[in-house]
């Protein structure tokens, strides 16, 4: 049977994101995001849902860096639920994004500053060979397509 994972959502930061690493030094961290959405019976009242996320390695790095509380930002991951037993003998769960890729939804001036990357993702960016003054090569006729 056919499974898939993926949760888009933007947001705002409800506080500002802290790194930590783990154990093992891997960096890791978690922050909440505000999504508006809204009230269905008269379409005019929003309501706000609040996501966990989470983001590892160079993406938490890259969140803990360039993101604060009540910045937009745009998450793309998956959702994983944890279960645990805490100090009292309670089981707990806890469902939250785990994100493979974080940008910014900002326009370029609002970040303020040159050196702000675009995105960061889980995945290296595709190899490109395209030259710097165009993207795209124009073929001659369809039988040039490589499909």
């Amino acid at each position: 049977m056919a499974s898939f994972n993926k949760v888009i959502l933007i947001g705002n930061l409800v506080a500002d994101p802290e790194l930590k690493q783990t154990q093992s030094g891997i960096a890791v961290t978690s922050f909440s995001i505000a999504v508006s959405r809204k009230f269905n019976r008269d379409n005019s009242q929003q309501q706000t849902d609040f996501f966990n996320i989470v983001c590892w390695r160079s993406t938490a790095e890259f969140v803990t860096k360039y993101f604060s509380k009540g910045k937009s930002i745009l998450i793309c991951g998956s959702l994983q639920t944890r279960t645990w037993t805490d100090q009292q003998g309670q089981k707990r769960y806890i469902t939250e994004v785990v994100a493979d890729e974080v940008s910014f939804v900002e326009r370029k001036s609002d970040n303020a500053g040159a050196g702000v990357p675009p995105m960061m993702s889980a995945e290296p960016a595709p190899y490109s060979n395209a030259s710097k003054d165009t993207d795209f090569e124009e073929m001659a006729t369809d039988e040039d397509l490589p499909f």
